[in-house]
């Protein structure tokens, strides 16, 4: 299994089984949770209401975001080590683990789980499985990814 450091430059070339590396971390805030709510119109209570007593009759008491914003922010922290290669996201399965709230701190393992070439033999196809944990170790959203990617130059 080879653990890769954070980088911008990754190609399909360099994503054998088993390879592995972490993102940097994010932390969500009040502002990402209304700028993604007014921007989706996930308007829900869940996510805009804030009154105590009313927190405590939805049966979450802190404030807890979309999965939606969570898978974004995902991709956000996972796209940079990928950018230089991708050509196209073509098909994940997602399963939310459990709540992200405001002040939670998101980071991302990444692990390739299949890699084939395509007929192209410039591009490669790779999946790979994606952990979103929060501060406390806890994985609140597992996915995986199928990617098209290019290969390096021979």
């Amino acid at each position: 299994m080879a653990l890769l450091p954070i980088a911008l430059d990754i190609h399909w070339d360099e994503l054998p089984v088993g390879t592995r590396f972490r993102t940097r971390k994010r932390t969500v805030t009040e502002t990402d949770l209304v700028s993604f709510v007014n921007l989706t119109w996930l308007t829900e209570e869940l996510f805009g209401n804030a009154d105590p007593a009313d927190r405590a009759a939805m049966g979450i008491a802190g404030r807890v975001v979309p999965g939606g914003l969570v898978y974004t922010y995902a991709e956000g922290l996972v796209a940079p080590s990928f950018q230089a290669a991708g050509l196209a996201f073509l098909h994940t399965e997602l399963d939310m683990q459990g709540p992200t709230f405001i002040g939670d701190t998101l980071h991302l393992d990444c692990e390739v789980i299949e890699q084939r070439a395509t007929s192209k033999p410039d591009r490669g196809l790779v999946r790979t499985r994606n952990t979103v944990t929060n501060q406390h170790g806890t994985p609140v959203l597992v996915y995986t990814p199928l990617r098209l990617m290019r290969r390096r130059a021979a």
